[in-house]
């Protein structure tokens, strides 16, 4: 017998300081995902603006601020620009392969090497090995690694340059982290392309949209999220292409927190 569909328990999260703006507060409201129905209850989630991290979905709930919006790419509707056209050309040689969800000590390498070129003093500076294997490991939901790897020689394996954390939901792929070569000499442009990849992928096996995460405006960190049209934002009256209406420069006073 199937067990039962329970309704969530949602928690929030003591004020800290914002990660993209300066001077303000960042709240975060989150429940677990387990059991059997974690996956639908992620899907569901994912569709009004939460994101997953290990066996927890969130998002954020700030009293004051609401510049944190969701963004999705309409995959079937993506066209890329002639210099995406030229990337996708030029990383043609990679091998791509979607991989269980299994930890090395050459994907952590990887990201060591990222996260200290670049985001020396982020939040996830100081993540070990274990933090970085329950990262990947620690999935309720139907999750893979995308690996990004130079072409192999000889009998050896490519050199890993690129990997993508990436949950299969029923309307699309959510992108969790991604990650790569900070050598912008060796692969210029592997950032984006890892998403040109994951929307050709999503569009192959039929699946609507490819997830980005949050999006915020005026905030160079985030300003790349945008390029990748069309893509929806979900605003109070739900998601909607992104423009320059549906993403307002100022942003109202006070908000209330989800229930």
């Amino acid at each position: 017998m199937t067990a039962p569909f329970r309704f969530p328990r949602f928690f929030v999260t003591s004020p800290s300081p914002c990660p993209y703006l300066p001077d303000r507060q960042e709240r975060k409201v989150f429940t677990e995902l387990n059991g059997p129905h974690a996956g639908e209850l992620n899907d569901a989630l994912g569709r009004i603006g939460f994101r997953r991290s290990q066996s927890v979905a969130y998002r954020p709930s700030c009293p004051s601020c609401n510049a944190c919006q969701s963004v999705r790419v309409v995959a079937d509707g993506f066209a890329p620009g002639a210099t995406q056209r030229k990337l996708i050309r030029r990383m043609a040689d990679l091998e791509v392969n979607a991989c269980r969800p299994w930890a090395t000590d050459e994907q952590y390498q990887l990201l060591r090497r990222y996260l200290d070129a670049r985001h020396p003093g982020g939040g996830m500076a100081g993540m070990d090995e274990q933090d970085y294997a329950d990262m990947v490991e620690h999935s309720p939901v139907r999750s893979y690694i995308v690996e990004y790897r130079e072409p192999e020689s000889g009998d050896r394996p490519g050199r890993l340059v690129g990997a993508c954390i990436t949950d299969q939901q029923s309307d699309g792929l959510s992108m969790i982290y991604s990650y790569y070569d900070p050598d912008e000499t060796a692969r210029p442009g592997l950032g984006t392309y890892i998403i040109l990849d994951h929307i050709a992928r999503a569009r192959a096996v039929g699946l609507p949209y490819v997830y980005l995460g949050y999006w915020v405006r005026g905030s160079a960190r985030m300003a790349y999220k945008a390029r990748f049209r069309p893509v929806e934002v979900l605003s109070a009256g739900g998601w909607q292409l992104l423009d320059e209406t549906t993403a307002p420069a100022t942003m109202p006073e006070k908000l209330a927190a989800p229930a």
